[in-house]
């Protein structure tokens, strides 16, 4: 498996711990005043998902631009 690959499946995969720890929250918030670490666990999940996104986002676009590097004039 390349690289692109590696981090589509890790976005999946981080996309359901994050969608599972906004639940967490909602769980707990629905028990009363959560845990400090509760209400920010889905920080961490989110700063992925940007980062991963962000870089798929941009792939067609590299793509593009090494494609025209490499034509000749």
């Amino acid at each position: 498996m390349n690289w692109n690959a590696w981090v589509r499946q890790g976005h999946r995969w981080v996309s359901i711990a994050f969608t599972a720890s906004v639940v967490a929250n909602f769980v707990a918030m629905g028990w009363g005043e959560p845990p400090q670490w509760v209400v920010y666990a889905p920080l961490i999940p989110l700063f992925l998902l940007l980062f991963t996104g962000l870089y798929m986002f941009a792939l067609p676009y590299a793509a593009r631009r090494r494609g025209a590097a490499a034509r000749p004039r």
